[in-house]
């Protein structure tokens, strides 16, 4: 391990207390209450996207995590106008830029960003100037990685689906390519002074070699906690997350 890994930082995203919310209307379960447990519970940001289609967030979900936390809320977002004017009402800690596609149940892949970069490097300089985080999801490219820097990205977050999906289908060969493009491109995104994080599909099972790349400071995880959470309690779930990824790190 190189000398610079620090302290694994964790991430939980709160949009499916939303779909579940959202699935009968009202207020319950309320996703501000499952930041504030998670918040409790020791993670140390919080995740909401706030889609075009406000199919789970709401912007008023949005306003009351900016008043209720004491933790970073990294806001995730198209890269639309409406959302850039959002984000730059708020300011919240951080943005991070994401593909999204209305039809698409779960983000599908990583930010085309080299096609669309003086696009996007104009999109993004002024939430940089409002004191924002810009954060880039990307897949692990180096076409992708270069162009992050190129347009003043301070952060990129890794898509690790693909690797989580191949260890869940048992595809160990394909598992393990996955996992070598993710190392190697944690280390170059680091030799361009990005800081690395890695989100999507990530659980108990499969979290620990992503979890041990020195390189990586963040995880973001939100569906498998909500789900454990069902069974286990929210808290728990996310003490047991935490675990494994310390264990991993260590």
């Amino acid at each position: 391990m190189t000398d610079y890994a620090g302290p694994l930082r964790l991430g939980v995203n709160i949009d499916h207390v939303a779909t579940v919310r959202n699935a009968r209307g009202g207020d319950n379960p309320d996703p501000t209450r499952a930041a504030q447990i998670a918040q409790a519970a020791g993670a140390d940001g919080i995740t909401a996207h706030l889609r075009e289609d406000r199919r789970h967030i709401r912007d008023e979900d949005i306003e009351r995590l900016m008043d209720a936390l004491s933790v970073p809320l990294n806001f995730e977002m198209a890269a639309t106008e409406e959302m850039q004017q959002i984000a730059l009402r708020h300011k919240p800690h951080a943005v991070c830029i994401v593909p999204e596609k209305r039809e698409e149940r779960t983000t599908e892949g990583g930010l085309e960003v080299a096609r669309e970069e003086n696009k996007l490097a104009h999109y993004i300089a002024p939430l940089r100037e409002a004191g924002c985080r810009v954060s880039i999801f990307i897949a692990a490219d180096k076409r992708q990685i270069e162009a992050a820097h190129r347009i003043g990205a301070e952060v990129i977050e890794l898509h690790t689906g693909a690797y989580c999906d191949a260890h869940a289908e048992g595809d160990f060969e394909t598992r393990d390519a996955e996992l070598k493009a993710l190392t190697e491109m944690a280390t170059f995104a680091h030799s361009l002074g990005l800081e690395v994080h890695a989100g999507h599909g990530l659980t108990y099972d499969c979290v620990s070699p992503v979890a041990a790349l020195p390189e990586v400071m963040e995880l973001n995880i939100g569906h498998f906690l909500i789900g454990e959470a069902i069974f286990l309690g929210l808290e728990p779930a996310i003490h047991e997350m935490r675990r494994v990824m310390d264990a991993a790190r260590a």
